[in-house]
């Protein structure tokens, strides 16, 4: 599966120490440590659960096992701390979160989360004097304040704390950090969350199986390789100020990248109906680009083509058997 990663890679020495990846049992959290692995940089897996089926999915059982992997609940603090300090952190990409559905059905437990567990993030950093901290922020943020054109969730209320929390940690301690508001994220190891239906339809073609998107229109699609390599790049130079970025992608319709699934996969019976996804679909990665070291752009031709490429190996393989849920 290196084709995945191949065009992600870069030089060792361009981070001087470990990485720290939280929420490494993720899609874009297998996705950063497969280009970290391949690319000999040090890093270091965090998650609640050493579960490596995602990051197996993108590197190879193989390369997942060999993985340094802690268990680590962010919201426990001492716990952060200890990895922070055994492992020499020199970085870190915090990945770790609830998304919107699992927010809305337990709210306090998806602030402690998201929020608290950024805090931890942060506050860890500080301690360690780490200057090179990436985080998630998410596109649903920009529907903050209420009663603008997108949809209101109580994860883009907490995403919107952790990007002024982050603000406070530098102007009151000169913590530095990134954050990347990454929107519609699709590629392997992406199948949970209500954004996740463009990536399932490409893995149901490859299965032959039909599938359904509930939207149609203009999309933002973000492969999953672009958004880890995105993180990468921003703590791949020491941090000043504590900047939020959007990052998008290409923004094209659903029905032209399903017409892309179906030419890659003759017969597919994928499909799309409804209105218009509820969150942005074209924001400017351009403030982002502007401030972090070149990283690769993907076409939707290519990363659809990836994709569908390596759903039909881990079908072959027996690595994947099923459709998600």
């Amino acid at each position: 599966m290196d084709f995945l990663t191949d065009k992600f890679l870069i030089p060792a020495n361009r981070i001087d120490g470990t990485v720290l990846v939280t929420g490494a049992g993720g899609c874009i959290g297998a996705w950063a440590l497969a280009i970290l692995t391949r690319s000999g940089v040090p890093c270091v897996a965090a998650d609640l659960q050493d579960n490596r089926t995602r990051p197996a999915l993108v590197m190879g059982p193989d390369a997942a096992a060999g993985l340094t992997w802690e268990t680590c609940d962010v919201t426990d603090a001492g716990r952060l701390g200890d990895i922070v300090r055994k492992h020499d952190i020199r970085a870190i990409i915090h990945l770790a979160g609830l998304q919107v559905p699992f927010c809305a059905a337990t709210p306090a437990l998806g602030a402690r989360v998201n929020v608290e567990g950024t805090i931890n993030v942060l506050q860890s950093a500080r301690e360690a004097g780490i200057r090179r901290i990436a985080y998630a922020s998410s596109v649903a943020a920009l529907a903050m304040p209420p009663g603008g054109p997108y949809k209101e969730t109580l994860y883009g209320a907490y995403k919107l704390a952790n990007e002024h929390s982050a603000f406070v940690y530098w102007a009151d301690w000169e913590v530095p950090s990134v954050g990347i508001r990454p929107n519609v994220v699709y590629g392997i190891a992406r199948d949970q969350g209500m954004s996740s239906r463009n990536t399932l339809a490409i893995q149901a073609a490859a299965m032959g199986l039909p599938f359904g998107i509930p939207y149609t229109g203009n999309y933002s699609w973000l492969y999953a390789g672009e958004a880890a390599a995105a993180f990468i790049a921003a703590v791949s130079q020491d941090g000043t100020g504590a900047p939020v970025f959007d990052l998008n992608g290409t923004c094209d319709s659903i029905e032209n990248g399903l017409a892309i699934v179906r030419r890659l996969e003759n017969g597919a019976q994928v499909s799309a109906s409804g209105g218009p996804f509820p969150f942005p679909p074209d924001l400017d990665d351009a403030p982002l680009r502007a401030h972090v070291p070149d990283y690769p752009s993907v076409s939707l031709q290519e990363g659809i083509k990836d994709t569908h490429r390596a759903f039909k190996l881990l079908v072959a393989s027996g690595q994947l058997t099923r459709m998600p849920g």
